[in-house]
């Protein structure tokens, strides 16, 4: 699925309360007489605004900004600073948005007055974005981004690292519709190249991926993984993505969805995660992830369905085929470096057996030990009893095989994690723990296996 093939594809399908909210709003009526009697606004302002607001058609509407141009711009931007009362502002930023939503080119209006007048584009909306009214925060949040996105005047780097980082503090909002709005509002920002590369480098796709838990539902999700399927345009995102590997969550939501524009959006999101890398090793772990994460059992049942849409069928014979060839030419510490990387360890026959320890084990100091601190990681983090009973085995089959593992553990600092697993409540942790830190504590371990059969 292309980038172009969606630029016009709805970013949200209902905002339920928000909607229902700005419907209400929309058939209000403002007394605008009495705020020109009361000079708050002036003589020009209220012609304006008196003109725009009687128009009852698109046409009537597009008459007004002919005829006036920037300065319609102008006086919202007025209105929006000098009237305090809520009810009034609501209108105003309905308004608004009604008008960009008529027509995005108007935009420029806004651009070519606030470039006239040497103020900010942004301030005042932005002001907006911190009161206490979730309708009026809504609509600016929704403006920023279509005058972000429009127009010659690109926000800048600090307006759009406040803007972003706002977008991202509101993802624990308990509100649902309001939620689904913000990220409509990130969906329109992230359209533009450079709005994704600076999203990704505040932490956006770890944030992201906070949202992909069960009880999100779907519509969330959906939108969720537009904004990551965006970010997987730029090679040089996806090349960095892999050290905050996306796939685990992806493969997680895809196994179980219900709603077809979900499961699109997955698939376009791995195929994007192996066609976009700029370097063929960063595919193979992608690849290797998706297997891992049992992508291709997914995809084995998909093909017995009938889908209307043709990207679906299309990617999954595409993602299918690109696995299919990584699995026939995958190593079996390429396999076990993935289910590493992936943090979701399982007891898979490699964890078992001595062959793949005494051959790979010293592959576990490469690139700084990586595989290790994942390890170690894992220890510190995981309440999953599987997980870190796996780690516990694994770092006691590395201290076995490889001669110097054990002072490596001990610079690592893994040590002290395995000990303190000791005493953990589940048997099976409490075994490996144990085992693990005889095999720390013994200098020559295969004289000690000899030592044990004997006595068996």
């Amino acid at each position: 699925m292309s980038l172009d093939n969606t630029i016009h594809m709805p970013v949200i399908t209902s905002l339920n309360t928000l909607q229902a909210q700005a419907e209400d709003v929309r058939k209000h009526r403002v007394n605008w007489q009495s705020y020109l009697q009361s000079q708050m606004i002036n003589e020009q302002d209220f012609n304006i605004i008196q003109a725009y607001d009687g128009g009852k058609t698109a046409e009537s509407r597009q008459s007004v900004l002919d005829r006036f141009q920037e300065d319609c711009a102008w006086t919202f931007m007025q209105l929006m600073t000098r009237i305090s009362k809520e009810q009034t502002v609501r209108y105003v930023l309905t308004l608004v948005d009604d008008m960009l939503g008529e027509d995005p080119s108007r935009a420029k209006l806004f651009h070519d007055i606030n470039a006239k007048k040497r103020v900010s584009l942004w301030t005042g909306f932005m002001n907006m974005l911190n009161r206490e009214d979730m309708f009026i925060v809504h609509q600016a949040s929704r403006i920023l981004a279509k005058l972000a996105c429009n127009g010659a005047e690109k926000m800048s780097p600090q307006d759009l690292s406040y803007y972003l980082n706002w977008i991202i503090g509101r993802f624990n909002s308990d509100n649902s519709d309001f939620l689904q709005s913000i990220l409509a509002s990130l969906q329109k920002m992230l359209r533009i190249k450079d709005y994704r590369k600076s999203f990704y480098e505040i932490g956006g796709l770890s944030s992201l991926l906070n949202l992909l838990h069960p009880k999100s539902g779907f519509q969330i999700h959906y939108q969720t993984i537009v904004c990551i399927w965006l970010m997987t345009f730029m090679p040089e995102l996806v090349d960095e993505m892999i050290n905050n590997n996306p796939v685990p969550h992806l493969a997680d939501v895809l196994s179980g969805v219900s709603k077809e524009k979900v499961t699109r959006i997955v698939l376009a999101t791995f195929r994007n995660l192996i066609e976009k890398p700029s370097e063929r090793e960063i595919v193979k772990q992608f690849s290797l992830s998706m297997i891992h994460c049992k992508v291709l059992k997914h995809l084995e049942l998909m093909e017995g369905k009938q889908y209307g849409d043709e990207d679906i069928v299309a990617d999954v014979e595409f993602i299918d085929e690109k696995l299919r060839v990584c699995l026939h030419d995958v190593s079996s510490f390429d396999e076990y470096a993935s289910e590493v990387q992936s943090m979701r360890l399982e007891w898979s026959p490699v964890h078992k057996s001595e062959k793949f320890w005494r051959e790979n084990a010293i592959r576990l100091n490469e690139k700084n030990h990586a595989l290790l601190k994942i390890l170690c990681e894992l220890l510190q983090q995981s309440h999953d009893e599987t997980i870190l009973a796996v780690a516990l085995h694994d770092i006691g089959e590395y201290v076995r095989y490889y001669p110097r593992g054990k002072k490596v553990i001990d610079e690592l600092g893994i040590k002290h994690y395995v000990m303190n697993l000791m005493t953990h409540d589940n048997s099976q942790v409490k075994y490996n723990a144990l085992i693990t830190v005889q095999k720390l504590m013994v200098q020559n371990w295969e004289y000690l296996g000899k030592q044990l059969m004997a006595a068996e």
